[in-house]
């Protein structure tokens, strides 16, 4: 008795954990949209831009302090339980230096739409070798990535 017990039961075990097809919901994103099963396309990738809606951002010669203020309070809540302000990793690499190394479009691409840059820039993918976790889309708004990308720079140095 108890051994056909235990067969049903690792029957049942094995059934369950079972590969089960694809449904839209499995797609589903945070955030918005739906993840695809594509393969990335590298070469149509820009590497400077990123992937996303901003082809430039127009930066001020001076930091804006209001914007970086508000690019704090957001980070506060979205960022730095995985990035610290420094080059130091967290869960994520720190961000010290990072408007140095990136086009403003790019961070601005990479803030609001983190999953197929992921997916695309070499960089990013290796990163992500040291790292291990992929950035989670935040939601962000367009409105408090600007904050966030003012608040880096004022992070760099910017005055």
């Amino acid at each position: 008795m108890n051994k056909s017990i235990l067969l049903v039961l690792s029957l049942a075990l094995a059934i369950a954990c079972g590969k089960k097809e694809a449904s839209a919901e499995d797609n589903y994103q945070p955030g918005g949209g739906e993840a695809t099963t594509e393969a990335a396309d590298p070469a149509s990738y820009d590497p400077k831009r990123g992937e996303g809606k901003y082809d430039t951002v127009e930066l001020g010669a001076t930091l804006d302090q209001a914007m970086a203020t508000k690019g704090e309070e957001v980070a506060g809540v979205k960022c730095t339980s995985c990035h610290k302000m420094t080059d130091e990793k967290l869960v994520g690499p720190g961000w010290k230096g990072v408007t140095e190394r990136r086009t403003p479009q790019w961070i601005m691409n990479f803030i609001t739409n983190p999953d197929p840059m992921i997916d695309k820039d070499p960089e990013v993918q290796a990163q992500l070798e040291i790292c291990l976790v992929r950035m989670p889309n935040q939601g962000v708004s367009d409105d408090e990535a600007r904050g966030i990308l003012e608040y880096m720079r004022k992070n760099d140095g910017v005055k």
